[in-house]
């Protein structure tokens, strides 16, 4: 048996209702950086805390190497809510500690930049929380570093910053990495193995992420060859049995193609054309229209109810010892005169103008003693279900003019007020069309959230006007699970029965117990009260309920959260073919490229088109913070560390071009843009073959043979263009 750093010897494990572990043998070596991926309540979480000593098996041991250091990132900090974060993250340490130190201090600035070292925990938001606990657990020097979902709250340019900080912390073939994600791209990244943690097992692969996946589909396709052929054998045991001796030359009845077997998993290409056509049919030509949209909050407190994160961050930068922060949307403040005829309007209520808040809150107060009704629904929700065919700001939408005067777009306005502060949109004007799939990226803090409540129409915009179409219906999936709490006290068949008997979906008709087991759910479970999920299956069910309502509008924001890699894939498939307008915020990279078809950028109050999806936002968000002197990991990989870090490389640019004559450097450039058009052709040929080769027989060898050398021919000719593409940028400087 191989000695390991730290490893598990025959364990066992089994909890009331469910066997994790049975007879597992399995550990690390100095050097590995390990993924580790698995079903929701397989044990991966288990698996650590096994390794941390904090879980005992039922049989078996844990060993571990004397002296070794193990330090976990647990889904549920140990901090004190008492602390400040200095004496929670920092421990106590100096400004100057952590200050003179290259590698504490980028870790304390991607981490908690922004945020008051003098803080309470207590007075933080989820997101800062689990920032604080990271910055806690890296700061210190572990042989082995084990995290449970660190990409959590975490948005794309820290979990890119991450992964680099992860690739670079120790030497080749020192210390070691167990890492439990979603995040796909963060495996692919970051590790070099993967196990698998499945049936009571572990079962380890080579490679990252994307290797796993191919094994794992040759694994089961040659599990289903066994399986077949040991179906057939009891077939012919039977037919012997029945018909005597002579049935034993029964001709097999299954027949396993390999070729089919090793793409079952991969799911088809979406019909852009098709989905757009069938989305034209149920929307019509106009969605929503953002036109000149300003959107600005007076105080923190006044988009508490909008983004908590946002409004913590700002609340606690307004104190003393802020920390800088790696990358930080910056903070733009403006005004604007808005023409009222009462302090009632949304445009003010919905910016946090403290009178206008009051005046609201009075009037809806009056409004429930008049009615009767305790509970009267909220003003903001009234308006995202009802606004079909509406209007959303411009004076519209907050007066009691005529019907004259609202159409014309203007208001009899008695007095104007003046609204100030933090502006998370700067006269944006973005068209959202029938079909559209869209990704919004951003940092934290940034007002991605505020743009989606602004499109469904629950935010009034400060100024210009959201049109929406008439037949919109929209769909709302949210960080937060509060649509479901109503439903805690009933079970999942009692919900199930509100809705439509069957469906069509993929162009087949499903019923609403068929889609949720496609959603990883068991047909036992129907009778589960709701208030009785896991956090995961919630997420799901939140899913499907959406699913289920059928809106023409999808509005998801985060909607990875909790759930495992097969389950993500499954609702990636589920919505490659939903017809429909989706607009998408994720810090997925691989969940976000999967099932939307442009990617936009809110950068300084403005939407901003990423044609190379979140690689171009990487690169923008780089040379904003290289100007600042901060600390980014770039697109390509490198961590830049400062600002004469990037200095000095554009002056080795700088110089290399110098050397070239103008026409030289016009040929290097001529020379690079024709091999990148090249490379998209071929690319486009392979995909074209591959396209090709699903349709062809799996039995057919040699045709498949053939296919398979073009394309092994294509690979050299792109290999080859690579090549003359990387001489060129290396005689550029770039």
């Amino acid at each position: 048996m191989p000695t390991y750093d730290i490893g598990l010897e025959h364990v066992s494990l089994a909890f009331a209702t469910k066997t994790i572990f049975t007879d597992v043998t399995q550990g690390v070596f100095e050097g590995d950086r390990i993924g580790i991926v698995g079903k929701n309540g397989d044990g991966k979480s288990t698996l650590l805390h096994l390794f941390r000593g904090a879980q005992e098996p039922d049989s078996g041991r844990v060993t571990k190497r004397g002296g070794l250091t193990f330090g976990m990132l647990d889904q549920r900090d140990p901090l004190d809510d008492n602390a400040t974060i200095r004496e929670a993250a920092l421990e106590g340490r100096a400004d100057y500690e952590w200050a003179s130190d290259n590698t504490s201090r980028e870790i304390v600035e991607a981490l908690l930049g922004g945020m008051s070292l003098d803080a309470k925990v207590g007075s933080l938001s989820g997101g800062q929380r689990r920032r604080a606990d990271l910055a806690r657990l890296l700061l210190k020097d572990w042989d082995i570093l084990a995290l449970d979902e660190p990409t959590n709250h975490l948005d794309v340019v820290t979990i890119h910053w991450l992964a680099e900080h992860l690739k670079n912390r120790w030497s080749k073939g020192q210390g070691a990495l167990l890492l439990v994600t979603h995040d796909r791209w963060f495996l692919d990244e970051v590790c070099e193995s993967m196990w698998e943690v499945h049936d009571g097992v572990i079962e380890p692969f080579e490679g990252g992420y994307s290797a796993y996946m191919l094994q794992r589909v040759e694994r089961d396709r040659q599990a289903d060859v066994r399986e077949t052929k040991r179906r057939n054998l009891a077939r012919k045991e039977l037919a012997w049995l029945s018909r005597g001796a002579r049935a034993r030359s029964t001709k097999q009845k299954f027949h396993v193609k390999a070729a089919r077997e090793l793409i079952a998993d991969v799911p088809p290409m979406r019909n852009t054309l098709e989905l757009k056509q069938m989305a034209t049919s149920r929307l019509g030509k106009q969605v929503v229209d953002l036109v000149d949209v300003t959107q600005i909050f007076e105080k923190p407190q006044g988009m508490a109810d909008i983004d908590p994160d946002v409004a913590a961050l700002s609340a606690s930068a307004s104190r003393v010892d802020v920390v800088n922060a790696m990358y930080a949307e910056p903070q733009l403040h403006g005004s604007v005169e808005v023409a009222v005829t009462d302090l009632t309007d949304p445009r003010l209520v919905d910016a946090g103008v403290p009178e206008a808040v009051e005046s609201a809150e009075e009037a809806r107060k009056k409004a429930e003693a008049e009615s009767g009704n305790p509970q009267l629904a909220d003003d903001r929700e009234v308006r995202r279900m009802n606004t079909g065919g509406e209007t959303i700001g411009g004076g519209t939408a907050a007066t009691d003019s005529d019907d004259d005067t609202a159409a014309a777009g203007v208001t009899s306005a008695a007095r104007k007020v003046t609204v100030s502060g933090r502006e998370i949109l700067d006269d944006v004007t973005w068209l959202i069309g029938p079909g559209d799939r869209f990704g919004i990226v951003g940092a934290n803090g940034a007002g991605k959230s505020t743009l989606l409540k602004l499109i469904d129409g629950t935010l009034t915009p400060t100024a210009g006007h959201v049109n929406i179409g008439k037949t919109v219906k929209f769909a709302v999936l949210s960080q937060r699970l509060d649509e479901l709490e109503k439903l805690g006290k009933y079970k999942i068949k009692e919900v199930l029965s509100r809705y439509k008997p069957s469906y069509i979906v993929d162009g087949k008709e499903v019923t609403p117990g068929q889609l949720m087991e496609r959603l990883g759910f068991e047909s036992a479970q129907l009778m589960t009260p709701i208030k009785d999920l896991s956090g995961g299956q919630k997420r799901r069910m939140q899913l499907l309920l959406i699913l289920l309502d059928e809106p023409n509008v999808l509005i998801m924001d985060e909607p990875g959260n909790d759930l495992d890699t097969d389950m993500l894939a499954q609702v990636e498939d589920l919505l490659d073919g939903w017809p429909g307008t989706l607009l998408l915020v994720t810090h997925d990279r691989y969940l976000m490229e999967r099932v939307t078809d442009n990617q936009y950028a809110l950068i300084n109050g403005k939407i901003r088109h990423l044609p190379r999806g979140v690689d171009e936002y990487l690169e923008l968000v780089g040379r904003t913070t290289d100007e600042r002197g901060g600390v980014v990991a770039s697109a390509s990989g490198k961590a830049s560390t400062s600002k004469q870090t990037s200095t000095s490389v554009d002056e080795q640019a700088t110089g290399a071009a110098s050397k070239l004559s103008g026409g030289e450097i016009r040929a290097f450039r001529k020379s690079m843009a024709s091999a990148e058009r090249k490379m998209d052709t071929l690319r486009g040929k392979i995909d074209g073959i591959h396209q090709a080769m699903t349709e062809v027989d799996p039995s057919d060898y040699v045709k498949l043979g053939d296919m398979q050398k073009e394309i092994k021919q294509i690979e050299t000719q792109i290999e080859a263009l690579e090549e003359e593409w990387m001489e060129a940028a290396e005689a550029l400087g770039e």
